[in-house]
């Protein structure tokens, strides 16, 4: 019986590929301007790109925003995700289920009739598809990103945002891990003209331009890189990974304008780079599977009540002292400069000796200890604010959680299978271990994972960085308990066996 099982699989797998190499694989792209232009200065354009592809009774919908979110953050609203599907559905009659809706997470303004748009831009590449020869390859790049999350002596970690300050260098003992890997699938017209190109890489796009203006930030300069430098016309998606722990890089920088073009630039260049050596070829394979998992919701008031706990102990672990920011600064200037002889000239030191005093040396000691207490206090203080910040967002989920009643959260996550180019996704921020994970589970050669789609449920951490008790975004704007990575893991690993 297991044997005929067996045979059974590898039959229906055989006809599988026979009628799916049978008919002909057709694709069409276009891409339609989001940008808000009344929002304020525009540095460079928004865009929503969208490719349909076509193969035998299977038609799927791929599109990339220019946005932080689908809903819940930024300025997509909760319905849009509906809407679109919906109209996409009753108007160009594609299942619903098989629009794949990505967001960059760059955090650009984009349009209020930003779902019209979108339907535009689908309608457009449904209305002009062609046949299509596919190839899949990765490209690298490791040189504008880094994990934000920072491994403490402490066993704690603490993450690098622009919202609170660093923890001393001397209490850091690591880093997390990042992904280069960049997932590349192209899309080629039969007479050899790239029609798109679909590329998968983990990294927040939220370094901004040196104006401060509106801006697709460091994935839409590495799209239009790719779109200038491939046949006229060709589209390039851009789908963002697992990147909720991952920063551009030199995110602190204070001596340098913060500036995407740069990183963006190289990240469309590494692209290219491999892009160029992807032959391809027909291969007429498509399939997409959707499930919906359940996810144990999170109960944070224990995790609250830690943390207003060790407010409480910082507070009382301020000291006074006689020092003021005036009066700190040029201290610390002086007894920098001249660690022996800081209040005076040497010779006066030598003459206070020379008489038997010692005022000098007196003053330099206590000003040593109110310095030192200063210091120490500017660090309480630092660790206060970064504590009550993340300690805001467990308050707002836990409230939104007791206002939902609800114990479980259902995350909508898509298997999508196009010639060797395999992707799942999933609608939260995920940490890129968990990427990682995944593509080494993955029996496929070319598997990658895209978060941030058909959805928003914010960040969801490894159940490790779950244990970090409000000490880091990651673990703080979070909906989800730690047992939802096994869940997710073990739904992926199921769903990568399906296609």
């Amino acid at each position: 019986m297991k044997v005929f099982f067996s045979l059974a699989l590898v039959v229906a797998e055989f006809l599988t590929m026979s009628n799916a190499n049978a008919t002909q694989l057709r694709a069409g792209a276009a891409k339609i301007d989001i940008t808000d232009t009344v929002a304020g200065p525009v540095n460079d354009r928004l865009y929503v790109r969208a490719l349909v592809l076509s193969g035998g009774t299977t038609t799927v919908v791929i599109v990339s925003v220019d946005a932080v979110a689908i809903g819940e953050i930024g300025y997509i609203s909760n319905d849009y995700l509906g809407k679109v599907r919906s109209r996409i559905e009753q108007e160009l009659h594609i299942k619903s289920g098989n629009v794949l809706i990505n967001a960059s997470h760059c955090h650009g303004v984009v349009c209020s009739d930003v779902d019209k748009r979108i339907f535009q831009a689908v309608q457009a590449a449904f209305q002009h598809m062609v046949p299509v020869n596919t190839g899949v390859g990765t490209g690298y790049e490791d040189r504008i990103m880094e994990n934000r999350r920072l491994k403490l002596k402490d066993g704690k970690e603490a993450d690098v945002r622009h919202a609170y300050s660093l923890v001393p260098d001397e209490e850091v003992s690591g880093i997390g891990p990042v992904d280069p890997e960049i997932g590349i699938l192209r899309l080629d017209r039969k007479d050899g003209r790239t029609l798109a190109v679909v590329y998968n890489f983990a990294v927040h796009p939220i370094q901004g331009v040196p104006g401060g203006g509106n801006t697709a930030d460091i994935t839409g300069f590495a799209s239009r890189v790719i779109e200038d430098n491939l046949s006229e016309g060709a589209i390039a998606l851009f789908l963002q990974g697992c990147a909720g722990d991952i920063n551009p890089v030199w995110y602190k920088d204070v001596n340098h304008p913060r500036d995407a073009e740069p990183l963006g630039n190289m990240l469309g260049l590494s692209t290219l780079q491999t892009l160029r050596k992807i032959d391809s070829k027909r291969d007429n394979r498509i399939r997409i599977i959707n499930q919906v998992v359940e996810l144990p919701r999170a109960d944070l008031a224990q995790r609250i009540s830690s943390l207003e706990t060790e407010q409480e102990r910082l507070l009382h672990a301020l000291r006074g002292t006689s020092l003021n920011l005036k009066t700190f600064i040029p201290l610390v200037v002086k007894y920098s400069l001249s660690d022996e002889f800081p209040s005076y000239y040497s010779h006066a030191y030598m003459h206070e000796k020379a008489i038997g005093r010692d005022d000098l040396e007196k003053l330099d000691a206590e000003n040593r200890r109110n310095m030192s207490q200063y210091i120490q206090n500017i660090h309480i203080m630092e660790q206060l604010t970064r504590n009550q910040i993340n300690l805001d967002l467990l308050r707002k989920h836990q409230a939104e959680r007791i206002s939902s009643g609800k114990e479980m959260i259902d995350a909508g996550i898509t298997g999508l299978r196009i010639g060797a180019f395999v992707l799942l996704t999933f609608p939260g921020e995920l940490s890129v271990q968990i990427g990682l994970n995944i593509k080494k589970m993955s029996p496929y050669e070319f598997t990658f994972v895209a978060g941030y789609t058909n959805g928003y449920i914010y960040y969801t951490p490894t159940a490790e960085q779950l244990r970090n008790v409000g000490g880091a975004q990651e673990d703080s704007d979070c909906l989800v308990a730690p047992g939802w990575q096994q869940i997710y893991e073990e739904k992926a690993d199921a769903m990568l066996k399906m296609l």
